[in-house]
């Protein structure tokens, strides 16, 4: 009925100690500290045993799975063996599709597997909500909103909404201003919209039959959203919110949150078109720097989708740039975005994992951007 980041499932002590040495994983260190805990509530922690295998060569399982303790012996097809330590390791096991190796427990350990389309997203929300933060707080007139926009963003209701448009969101809220006592929805009502607080704090009040008085069963405050069942469902309400003290509120309609669903249109290309380009474009790594420096295609410069806000001054309206990232998700966002600004950028489609670039990944010093233009990071 009203979103509740800050309800995780219950944890063990083996979950709490690997949600801190997320903090050390790539690319889970990047996440917004919300964003990780609400990532946990969808990890599995798990106890391996010495002898279990972990996945077969060549096999599809669509997860990042990380070494938290003991070890794993990775057994290729050409006979060659690696064995990979807790210790020595930030990445995800062999994080490739299908899987170049067999993955054999060689101690008692625990791991991590994360769902990869899940980290993905919550990746780029985490990233691009750092960016939007950023432009808010250049704009002086909006630092009062900055607090109740961060809750806004870390909510997962726009888990679903496509990143590219995330710049969109508040501009579809219309600020509501109501009094103390004011029953803002209904229980048992049908809704077309939900709301965040702005200001303010309200009462949740439940009525377990239709003889008896409702009774309150929470309180929220600034940044709380309620009534988003009506966004994603076709049902009523099934609780009343009656504001506490006077306050203002944003609302979202149902219509205007469908619009936010849709993708919009954004220009992408392949290895052959970019192969097949008369004007050589310039590749822009959209990742954060760990993920950079751990492997990334040649000659490209590293802009973090994130500090787009402090590093597009770095590029030139002249040239021809293509972002690009593991996926493609957060290069989509990154070109739109700098589109918008009236840069000249494409998104490789698919990422290099869909290109199927990864072999062509390499780990070396990388570029920087100077003058619009690739120069040696050296």
């Amino acid at each position: 009925m009203f979103n509740d980041m800050s309800s995780p499932r219950m944890k063990s002590q083996q979950d709490l100690d690997a949600l801190s040495t997320a903090g050390t994983l790539v690319p889970l260190k990047a996440l917004k500290p919300s964003f990780l805990q609400d990532l946990f509530n969808h990890i599995a922690v798990q106890s391996v045993f010495a002898g279990q295998t972990l996945f077969e060569y060549g096999s599809y399982d669509r997860q990042h799975i990380f070494l938290i303790s003991g070890q794993v012996m990775l057994e290729y097809e050409n006979g060659y063996k690696e064995l990979v330590r807790a210790r020595d390791t930030m990445l995800p096991i062999a994080h490739q599709q299908p899987r170049p190796c067999k993955a054999v427990v060689d101690r008692d350990s625990t791991i991590l597997r994360i769902d990869s389309e899940r980290l993905d997203r919550t990746l780029s929300w985490s990233q691009i909500a750092e960016y939007l933060l950023s432009e808010i707080a250049i704009e002086r007139d909006l630092d009062e909103d900055v607090e109740w926009m961060q809750t806004v963003l870390n909510s997962n209701l726009f888990f679903k909404v496509p990143p590219v448009n995330v710049e969109q969101i508040f501009s579809r809220l219309t600020p509501m201003v109501v009094h103390k006592d004011e029953v803002i929805i209904r229980q048992g009502q049908i809704g077309d919209c939900c709301y965040f607080i702005k200001e303010g704090d309200a009462d949740v009040l439940v009525r377990n039959d239709e003889k008896s008085a409702p009774e309150k069963v929470a309180e929220i405050g600034i940044g709380r959203c309620f009534g988003e069942d009506a966004l994603v469902n076709e049902t009523v309400r099934n609780a009343s919110i009656k504001m506490k003290t006077d306050g203002v509120l944003m609302r979202l309609e149902k219509s205007d949150f469908l619009l936010l669903l849709k993708q919009p249109a954004i220009e992408e290309v392949t290895e052959k078109e970019i192969a097949e380009m008369l004007q050589s474009p310039i590749l822009i790594d959209v990742r954060t720097d760990d993920e950079y420096s751990l492997g990334h295609l040649a000659f490209s410069a590293n802009v973090p989708l994130n500090l787009l806000s402090m590093k597009k001054r770095l590029l030139s309206p002249e040239k021809l740039y293509i972002c690009y990232c593991d996926t493609g998700r957060r290069s989509q966002a990154a070109a739109f975005l700098l589109g918008k600004q009236g840069y000249n950028v494409m998104a490789l489609k698919g990422g290099y994992i869909g290109a199927k670039m990864s072999d062509q990944l390499v780990v070396e010093e990388g570029h920087i951007l100077r003058g619009g233009e690739l120069a040696a990071a050296s």
